[in-house]
């Protein structure tokens, strides 16, 4: 469904940050956050971090198209208060993404509703009756006139399923390499999706430690 030929396995874990109470690490474009239904879907991030620490729990998730860092923290209270800070928007996300055309405002905000587009899932849809508030912030870091493709900063204020994704689709400008959303032309500008989840500011749910990371993309 997600527009993969075969699942990623990586040889081993790119850990961007760890100490005792939680590990971030970088996962790869094309392997699963947790695990999915069936045996096919048991190979993602959370089953080789597990491995690494068998306290490591799931934080939040990314996409499987998606790269970028998760955070995993190792116990129940670093877990609790995650959480408290997700819930609260203690944690910012910056993502890196490339889009097709160029986006004509330097910097702007999609302000739409999302909901599921059930008799497509798991694609979303705005829907401006049922949908659930999503918010995203844009910042475009350069235009390629001749590849007419644009570098954007997305900053999401919401955490919908699919929302970069979708507001970046209404606001014109399809992702590159998108599979569920782009069209096959613009999918196949890029070999696959291009965002990624390059930065991370949160309080240490633990120590209350301002923690700022970066991991750079590879596209």
């Amino acid at each position: 469904m997600q527009g993969f030929s075969e699942v990623i396995m990586p040889s081993s874990v790119n850990i961007v940050y760890q100490d005792e109470h939680l590990i971030v690490a970088n996962k790869p474009a094309g392997l699963l956050s947790v695990p999915g239904k069936g045996p096919e879907n048991q190979i993602c991030l959370a089953n080789q971090l597990v491995k690494l620490n068998p306290n490591a729990r799931i934080g939040h998730r990314l996409d499987q198209g998606t790269s970028g860092m998760v955070i995993f923290p190792l116990s129940y209270i670093a877990l609790r208060n995650l959480t408290q800070h997700f819930e609260d928007k203690k944690i910012k996300k910056r993502y890196l993404a490339v889009v097709d055309g160029l986006v004509e405002q330097d910097q702007g905000e999609i302000d739409l509703p999302l909901i599921c587009d059930w008799p497509n899932r798991p694609l979303q849809k705005v829907c401006f009756e049922h949908g659930k508030k999503a918010v995203t912030r844009y910042e475009v870091i350069s235009r390629d006139e001749i590849l007419q493709q644009t570098r954007v900063h997305l900053y999401p204020i919401t955490g919908r399923t699919h929302q970069l994704r979708v507001h970046m689709l209404s606001l014109g400008h399809i992702i590159l390499g998108d599979g569920l959303y782009a069209t096959p032309e613009i999918k196949q500008k890029a070999p696959r999706l291009l965002l990624h989840a390059q930065d991370l500011f949160f309080p240490h749910p633990i120590t209350g430690e301002d923690i700022s990371l970066h991991c750079a993309a590879d596209f």
